[in-house]
Parts: structure tokens; C-alpha cells; sequence
């Protein structure tokens, strides 16, 4: 695509795209941003122009079930970020995660993943595959040579998520997909928490990335969304299962997640660097288990991290002596963050993987995917990092 100035989208910085990409062809007259439009249907005076539209052989819109100019201009936006051939919305992430799932796979088919998947992609997997006859197959997240032992047993699809959620492993993308490729699955990769500014799965071998938008692209805990972008025929048949079952995202919510990504790289940059930050104090504390946080150099994934990505991402999660008990009596002490199931929003967010990512799931089930009930999941807002150091050292304090 080429902005009004003839240049060449795929030439701009990604804080350039976050702004700009998407937006130019939709700008009218006086307005400078991308209009929401509520209609649910548009209209046409000639009927072959309109079939033509129905038919994809001419731009346009038809019903906002299936397309609208609004959700289009988030859809492109990502994709650009992403370096992607096409993409496709939904009305949540994981709207877009089953999506993707389900709009791509059929009775028979066999999934190679991971235990660190978050939680509720862990239940499409456990509970909801086999009732259609589809496998999924959860390996040791960091247990490459066993991933690629999985894959080469068979594997229709390689479903990623890095860093994972909540405890920040690391996959590596390009020699997982490399076996992949070589099987001859499809890789997707679940990109939420590292976004596009820090990581672009597409570039390391990945055929389709997924996000939840709902999370860092929107930033302001205020609009539902997911994406899924990659090559064009895989998300041309994901797109053609959400128009029929109709898990659509609003335009409302796409004009909220439109001029939050135009912040994207300032606060995911910010992010960033006060995680790291707040990662090395909380690593030092003695009331401190662990720190799961691939910007640290002992983290097992650190390695891979630093090849694969430019930002080790702004979440963070840590295992505070005393298990759940100590995470019940710390939380409610923290001035500085919500205590809510969200994450990658402006404002800091902290809580249990029992109550966040992994709510779905009973004690045992968390256990099985090796998730601790003394981990606090803590995302780390765009506040002074001194505020955050200051409110984390007063809560431990008090345990």
C-alpha cells in the first residue's frame, strides 16, 4: 500500500505505522481520523455494482457482519505491523484464537502446542477438540527436541504462544517452524504479549499471527478485540468462519483500538524498559521465590529471546514465598495496579494466574501446565518506574 506522498508503507518505523498505517484511505474532507460508521448495511443504486461488491470483485461493503470501513482500517493497520499478506478481526482475542482453530481445521486433524498456552486456549484444546474429533497434542514448552519429535509424528497445525502466558517461557520460532515447514503444518503464533514492536513472527517463519487486541494493541482496557493476520489464504478461510458464525468486532471498538495503537511503540517502549527494570529489583528481594522474565540473563529463554525479539515485553511474572496466602495478603496492598483479568493496558495490572489467565481451570489442571498458585502475573503499566519499584518494596514489606 502507499501512503498519499507515493511512498511505500513496508519503508516506515513501526511508530510511523502505528499512527499512519491504515488510516489514509478512509480520510474524507476535514476529518483527520478514521470515522466510526454504525451502519449495519450499505446501500448501492445499481444492482450490478452491488453484485459485483458481493462477488469481491470491486471494493466495498455489504453488511457489517461480514465487512466494515471502520473495522477494515484496524485490520490493515495490524497488518502493516505485522508485515502480513491479509487480516481478518474478531470480537475478542480469543474470538480470533478458536477462529483460527476451528475456521482452519476439521475432524481428524492433529494440533502440536504447548502446556503454556493461556488458559482459555488450553481449554479449547482439552475440552473442546475432542468433542469434534481433533487432537491436541501439549508438549514441555521449552522442550524443543520434543516439540519437533511431536511434529514429526504428524502435525497439521503448530499453534506458539512467546512469551508465554503467565510464566514468560520462550519458543523459538524460527527452528520450530523450520520443522514445521518440514512436516508440512501451518505455524501460527500467538504475539499478544510481545505485540509488533517487539516481535514479528511472520519474519521468523510463522504463517499466521494472532493477537489479542483487547490487550497492548488497544492499551486502555476499554475495547474487546482480536486479529489474525498472515498469508492470504489462510486468513481468507479464517475470515469466511467468522462471517458465518458472527463473531464480529463492532466498529466502535475498532475506532477505540485504531487510536490506541497510535501510541503502540511509546508505550510498549516504555513498558519495556520498566519491567526490566522492576524485574532485577524484584529478582534481589528476599521474599522473592522467582522472576519469570526473559530480559534477565539467567532466565532459560534469554538466549532466544535476544534473537528473536527487540523488547523482552512489559509483563512480568514473579513467585512470592508463602504461596497463594502471601499472594492474597500482598495484592490488596498495592496502590499502583488493579487487581482485573486484563493485561498490557497504561495502567498497571496485577493478579494470580487463578483469577487471570488461567481462571478457567481448577488447581489441578493449573498444576499439570506447571503453573504455581503463588505466581503474581504483574503488567506493568506507563507509570514512573519509581512509583512501581517504591508501591512493590511497601506491599512485600508487609508479608
Amino acid at each position: 500500500m502507499e501512503d498519499r506522498h507515493g511512498k511505500d508503507d513496508r519503508e516506515h518505523g513501526r511508530g510511523t505505522l502505528a499512527v499512519w498505517g491504515g488510516e489514509t484511505p478512509l480520510k474524507g474532507g476535514a476529518a483527520t481520523q478514521v470515522p466510526v460508521v454504525h451502519s449495519v448495511a450499505f446501500g448501492y443504486g445499481d444492482v450490478e455494482e452491488w453484485l459485483d461488491v458481493a462477488l469481491g470483485k470491486r471494493a466495498g461493503h455489504i453488511y457489517g457482519r461480514n465487512t466494515n470501513p471502520t473495522v477494515a482500517a484496524f485490520e490493515e493497520k495490524i497488518r502493516l505491523l505485522e508485515g502480513a499478506e491479509a487480516a481478518t478481526s474478531f470480537s475478542t482475542g480469543m474470538g480470533a484464537i478458536s477462529g483460527l482453530l476451528f475456521g482452519l481445521l476439521s475432524s481428524g486433524a492433529r494440533v502440536v502446542s504447548l502446556k503454556d498456552t493461556y488458559g482459555g486456549t488450553s481449554k479449547v484444546f482439552l475440552e473442546f477438540f475432542p468433542r469434534v474429533g481433533m487432537e491436541a497434542v501439549l508438549c514441555d514448552t521449552t522442550d524443543f527436541g520434543a516439540i519437533e519429535a511431536e511434529i514429526a509424528r504428524g502435525c497439521d497445525l503448530l499453534y506458539l504462544e512467546t512469551p508465554t502466558n503467565p510464566t514468560m517461557k520462550v519458543v523459538d520460532i524460527a527452528r520450530l517452524a523450520g520443522a514445521a515447514k518440514k512436516a508440512g503444518a501451518v505455524v501460527a503464533v500467538d504475539n499478544t504479549f510481545a505485540t509488533p514492536i517487539n516481535q514479528n513472527p511472520l519474519a521468523l517463519g510463522a504463517d499466521l499471527v494472532v493477537h489479542s487486541a483487547t490487550k497492548y494493541l488497544g492499551g486502555h482496557a476499554d475495547a474487546l478485540g482480536g486479529v489474525v493476520c498472515g498469508r492470504a489464504d489462510l486468513v481468507h478461510r479464517i475470515y469466511h468462519y467468522r462471517e458465518i458464525t458472527g463473531a464480529t468486532l463492532h466498529p466502535m471498538s475498532a475506532y477505540l483500538l485504531l487510536r490506541g495503537m497510535k501510541t503502540l511503540e511509546l508505550r510498549v517502549s516504555r513498558q519495556n524498559e520498566s519491567a526490566l527494570a522492576l524485574a532485577h529489583f524484584l529478582q534481589g528481594h528476599p521474599k522473592v521465590e522467582k522472576v519469570f522474565y526473559p530480559g534477565l540473563p539467567e532466565h532459560p529463554g534469554h538466549d532466544v529471546a535476544c534473537r528473536q525479539m527487540r523488547g523482552f515485553s512489559g509483563m512480568l511474572s514473579f513467585l512470592v514465598r508463602g504461596g497463594f496466602d502471601a499472594v492474597k495478603r500482598l495484592l490488596p496492598n498495592l496502590r499502583y495496579a488493579h487487581l482485573a483479568a486484563n493485561l498490557g493496558a497504561v495502567e498497571t495490572i496485577a493478579g494470580p494466574p487463578a483469577t487471570t489467565s488461567h481462571v478457567e481451570c481448577t488447581v489441578e489442571e493449573r498444576a499439570a501446565l506447571g503453573i504455581p498458585e503463588g505466581l503474581i502475573r504483574y503488567s506493568v503499566g506507563i507509570e514512573n518506574v519509581s512509583d512501581l519499584r517504591n508501591d512493590l518494596e511497601e506491599a512485600l514489606a508487609k508479608l
